[in-house]
């Protein structure tokens, strides 16, 4: 992985996090909108701008690859690259979260 997508990408932003785990299936764009809503419980919602912005400089930069165009929709999926740079940003996030837990684990003791 080069250091461009390491820099861009790591760590990732929210947005771009819940893109590249939603096109871990095939999917379009507003599937993906619609999807992120649901599961952020409508915390996150990604304006149309945002996400064809995005989707345009994922696929330039390689991590999400157009498979088809069904009924006027473009369908991408995530490409190798694309799982590497999820898996990264997994892992600081599991990180993040084990840490946070081991914090709290040790304030509760004290108490």
């Amino acid at each position: 992985m080069d250091a461009h997508i390491l820099k861009v990408y790591v760590p990732m932003t929210e947005t771009g996090f819940y893109i590249l785990l939603c096109f871990r299936e095939e999917s379009h764009g507003y599937s993906v909108v619609r999807k992120v809503e649901e599961l952020t419980g409508g915390e996150i919602r990604i304006s149309p701008g945002t996400m064809y912005g995005s989707l345009s400089k994922m696929e330039k930069d390689g991590l999400i690859q157009f498979v088809r165009e069904e009924e006027k929709r473009k369908i991408y999926c995530i490409t190798d690259l694309g799982r590497e740079v999820l898996a990264l940003e997994m892992k600081r996030i599991e990180r993040l979260y084990q840490n946070m837990m081991e914090v709290r684990r040790n304030e509760n003791e004290k108490n």
